[in-house]
């Protein structure tokens, strides 16, 4: 097992924050129940999901959503933010980012490069960067704190709140020098679909809830499948990093529940500021995972954000691939997470496609990844999907 994390990286009813989950991850620092649910939140926690939520609105000056906003979660690749503000700190205004600095620092804010952030975090003192950061009076960081000491190397367990997560991105678009600002933010709107390292699909959350724009830096970790994403996924596709043995010492923050983040920012001028960190039950697959914390997110009372239109399905099978085209024969863009609930634009006839005892000549269009799935992997008792239009020519 690898000395730094690699921690960038079904359809259950939702259930009200009344009844959220709690566990060994949410471990609020200060205060007691009133201060883990503070509002009478929108937030629907699907169930046997352990959620930190909160939602603040920048133009109103005030949180439109916070759920145990205060616990901890391991960041996985959240603290990726944190790498990249401590490398650029008092750097000055004129400073120009080095070619071989830019060429880590872009891969690892869009497509959450993990190799990036085991050389910042080798580079640069590890947990002392921690450290470094929560000092900062300027980030106002409560809860964030470094990795377990029996981790020392592991980036992805730092500890990070929701309500902190809020703070780093406050000071990042309202206090840090605008060529931080620029940099950090141009990176976050950049976010490619596929992660860089291990081929997972990174656009759940923030960025499949809303339409553009946005911008988001996502993080998870835990024992999931291999990643499917792009054309080249089935061959070339990673696993996901394993959560590590039991500490010697016992653990404020829960180090072996699947994690899977959202964070980012929603609508014109980054009205909004959103920060989900989601653990959910052992042996929990990532489509599950993914589609729940899609649920979750769409929930939300976010100030400035648009709604994509269509019209939410289930899919079923493994390596479901979107193409280009409504037949078989054309170029394959990506591969579906297993099970993945998926947003359908409208359906057309095309080949007909066989997987007995079934046959389907109808293909949805998936307007989020710009192609086709049969519609005989989609969850519905129907070929043709119930209303839902057809394509237009």
């Amino acid at each position: 097992m690898r000395m730094l994390l690699r921690g960038a990286a079904a359809l259950a009813a939702v259930v009200t924050v009344a009844s959220l989950t709690s566990g060994a991850a949410a471990q609020p620092r200060t205060g007691g129940a009133a201060e883990a649910v503070r509002a009478a939140a929108a937030a629907q926690i699907p169930p046997g999901v352990t959620a930190g939520v909160a939602v603040y609105d920048r133009e109103a000056g005030r949180f439109t959503e916070q759920v145990n906003d205060s616990a901890q979660f391991r960041s996985a690749s959240v603290v990726k933010l944190l790498l990249t503000l401590d490398f650029l700190w008092d750097r000055g205004p004129d400073y120009t980012i080095p070619p071989a600095d830019r060429a880590r620092l872009e891969p690892m804010l869009r497509g959450s490069d993990d190799d990036a952030a085991d050389y910042y975090w080798s580079t640069y003192g590890g947990s002392a960067i921690i450290k470094r950061m929560t000092d900062r009076t300027e980030l106002g960081l409560r809860d964030t704190a470094p990795p377990p000491a029996d981790y020392p190397g592991f980036w992805g367990y730092t500890a990070l709140s929701a309500r902190d997560t809020v703070a780093i991105y406050r000071y990042i678009l309202e206090k840090a020098p605008v060529p931080v600002r620029d940099f950090i933010m141009d990176n976050l709107r950049r976010s490619t679909r596929c992660s860089a390292t291990d081929h997972f699909d990174q656009h759940f959350g923030i960025a499949g809830a809303f339409d553009k724009p946005w911008a988001v830096k996502q993080g998870w970790s835990g024992k999931y499948a291999k990643g499917t994403c792009g054309p080249q996924a089935a061959s070339s596709g990673a696993q996901a990093e394993s959560a590590a043995p039991a500490p010697r010492t016992a653990a404020a923050v829960d180090l072996s529940r699947p994690a899977l983040h959202s964070t980012g920012t929603v609508g014109a001028n980054d009205r909004s500021i959103v920060a989900v960190l989601t653990l959910h039950p052992v042996g929990t697959s990532y489509g599950k995972a993914y589609t729940d914390i899609g649920r979750l997110t769409r929930s939300l009372n976010v100030p400035g954000a648009k709604r994509p239109a269509g019209t939410w399905f289930g899919t079923w099978g493994e390596f479901v691939n979107v193409r280009k085209g409504s037949a078989t024969g054309g170029d394959r863009m990506t591969q579906l997470p297993a099970g993945v609930e998926v947003l359908v634009g409208c359906q057309v006839r095309g080949e007909e496609v066989s997987v007995p005892p079934y046959t389907n000549e109808w293909w949805a269009y998936l307007p989020q990844y710009g192609g086709y799935i049969s519609n005989i992997y989609i969850s519905s008792p129907d070929n043709r999907l119930p209303n839902v239009p057809e394509c237009a020519a």
